[in-house]
């Protein structure tokens, strides 16, 4: 019998663990198809499959300094399972070596330009071989500066969720109802608090044909909903050829997944609001089967402070912007993240900001305080604001996002949502899922209860129940289930 510890032996099992964003998500798929296309045998990292891990593989975050910290906390709390432990995704890619240095419980500490060969480097982690810890570079420097040359360089630099071909490389970690669906990878803008550009690299889209092929795949497995993630959305197809739409290839992309069969909801992410066009409002306003929903990053609205960021807008651009989506979809959902405390940010920004978000009525805001990230601009930017004043600052716009919001939720008493079933409660009667103007996990959900004509204990998750609103829970809906929509319905 060979030994546990040789690759060709039946103990080849493997946990994932995801933290951080939907791009995360859709990464830590892609390895496990890779995985298990090498023979390794997925299990849960608490080992409720029956099977501990020999392996644990962390995909790990490194946007901010506070998911810096629960990696390498899950990285530990890993160790201490007794597998062996790899640490992959966006913390990995950005220190590598520093990473592994500092944290011997890594047996491996791997970039993106693992992925492709990962199982045979858990084999050799399984088998107590020395794996060369990842060596950061910067990112942007291996594709071409103009765009249209990335193309024909892109399939020489390994790009996560790219360039798969006819085949996907990609093995579904849950039955959710919804998927995220990566439609491009990387950053061009130079934002001065953002170090993703560095790690992630230059934007690349992904051939439109790849995307619906993907989206086929993932319909024939029970997804219901599409969420179309990306460092910024509203740059796909901008490296593309005209033939192929170029700078509009999303207006022509989002009717051609709504069409997937099976497919009943797209919902884009990410949107910069400087480069949202007229066109792509139009397209996800009144396209049928895509959620009226506009994820923009605003960040800020005053324009001392953006540009400051170095950033496009003003709170009379932003409030115009909204007024257009709103013109062609009263009710669409609109979110978006602002960054209070920036260096430099006086009270009077802070006001403009307050103005901003008073008279656009977005239905979630995620407020942030500024932080210190490695290698940016703004690290090294004057006037850095003490740390109990971004804390009072945070407070402050908190408690207003959060009245707001509220009362932006409670407007919608009375109407008619389509709420896509995401869970059922064992013992209770309730069951949750999501309207079309609330995105997975930061937008708050709707609470499903029986409707005159329909009981909840007739719902199933990835039903689409027409439903209407009665009442709100801060951002949260209270809807009673009219009907069950047959797949293809409204969305």
């Amino acid at each position: 019998m060979s030994s546990p510890t040789t690759p060709d032996s039946t103990s080849r099992r493997v946990a994932l663990l995801t933290l951080g964003c939907a791009r995360n998500e859709v990464d830590s798929e892609e390895l496990a198809g890779r995985l298990t296309a090498g023979g390794w045998e997925l299990v849960d990292a608490d080992g409720t499959t029956g099977a501990e891990a020999d392996v644990v593989v962390v995909n790990t975050c490194g946007f901010v300094e506070s998911a810096k910290k629960d990696s390498v906390d899950t990285l530990l709390s890993a160790s201490d399972s007794g597998a062996k432990v790899v640490a992959v995704g966006c913390m990995a890619e950005r220190y590598g070596t520093e990473l592994a240095d500092s944290l011997p419980e890594a047996h491996a500490v791997l970039g993106f330009d693992h992925y492709p060969e990962l199982a045979q480097r858990l084999d050799d982690v399984v088998a107590g071989r020395t794996v060369e810890s990842h060596k950061p570079v910067d990112r942007r420097t291996l594709l071409p500066l103009t765009p249209v040359h990335r193309p024909a360089a892109a399939q020489d630099v390994q790009v996560p969720g790219h360039g798969w071909g006819p085949r996907v490389m990609r093995t579904r970690l849950d039955s959710s109802p919804v998927a995220a669906l990566k439609i491009a990878s990387g950053c061009d803008r130079r934002c001065s608090f953002c170090a993703i550009p560095s790690f992630r690299g230059a934007f690349v889209s992904r051939h439109p044909d790849e995307v619906v092929a993907e989206a086929a795949w993932l319909a024939e497995r029970g997804v219901r909903e599409l969420f179309l993630v990306s460092e910024n959305s509203t740059s796909y197809g901008k490296d593309l050829p005209r033939e192929l739409g170029g700078g509009s290839a999303l207006d022509l992309l989002l009717p051609r997944l709504a069409a997937v069969p099976g497919i009943d909801r797209v919902r884009v992410s990410y949107l910069q609001p400087a480069e949202t066009k007229p066109g792509l409002v139009r397209a996800i306003a009144t396209t049928p089967g895509v959620a009226q929903y506009f994820d923009m990053s605003f960040q800020h609205s005053s324009e001392a402070v953006l540009r400051r960021m170095r950033r496009f807008g003003s709170t009379e651009s932003f409030l115009g912007l909204i007024e257009q989506i709103r013109s062609l979809a009263p009710q669409a959902g609109i979110r978006s993240n602002v960054i209070v405390g920036f260096p430099g940010e006086t009270e009077a920004d802070v006001a403009e900001l307050e103005r901003f978000l008073t008279e656009a009525r977005l239905d979630a805001v995620g407020v942030f305080g500024y932080s210190d990230e490695d290698g940016t601009e703004a690290e090294d930017l004057p006037d850095k604001l003490d740390a109990d004043v971004v804390a009072e600052r945070v407070a402050r716009l908190s408690a207003l996002v959060e009245e707001l919001t509220s009362q932006r939720a409670e407007d919608r008493v009375g109407d008619e949502v389509v709420v896509l079933v995401e869970h059922v409660e064992d013992e209770e009667s309730d069951c949750v899922g999501r309207a079309a103007h609330q995105a997975p996990e930061v937008d708050g959900e709707c609470v499903v209860v029986d409707g005159d004509a329909l009981a909840v204990s007739e719902l199933a998750v990835g039903d689409l129940v027409r439903c209407r609103v009665d009442a709100s829970e801060g951002v949260d809906l209270v809807v009673s289930a009219i009907e069950v929509l047959p797949r293809g319905g409204p969305a």
